[in-house]
């Protein structure tokens, strides 16, 4: 069993900075990308950003600018650094792997990201 273990979320002002971590209990081989994704109350879970093994990264059209994304194969780690954070950005962020050929899909328990305006 793959467990995610999402940190760093939290409560800060509009213009604030945080940053995400998230480490795997295991080490994927293959192709596999390692993402965040955010669901707002009310709202669809969407994709904020995402990073291959390859370190290809994609983000959304609303992060891009703002949030860097970035992973440690050595660590198993995905970590996402939110800068110039806005009140919509408020939701709970999770922590995703997906492996490309088994098509297979873990997450995260999530973390509460609430930007005050």
């Amino acid at each position: 069993q793959v467990q995610l273990v999402e940190s760093g979320g939290g409560l800060v002002q509009t213009g604030g900075s945080l940053g995400l971590t998230c480490t795997a209990s295991r080490t994927f081989f293959g192709a596999n990308t390692m993402g965040w994704y955010r669901q707002a109350p009310g709202k669809q879970r969407e994709l904020v950003a995402s990073i291959t093994n390859g370190g290809t990264a994609t983000y959304a059209d609303s992060a891009k600018g703002r949030f860097t994304i970035s992973r440690d194969n050595a660590k198993n780690t995905v970590y996402l650094q939110m800068n110039g954070l806005k009140p919509e950005d408020t939701a709970v962020y999770y922590c995703n792997v997906h492996l490309t050929f088994a098509q297979v899909d873990y997450w995260g328990q999530g973390t509460q990201v609430t930007v005050s305006s």
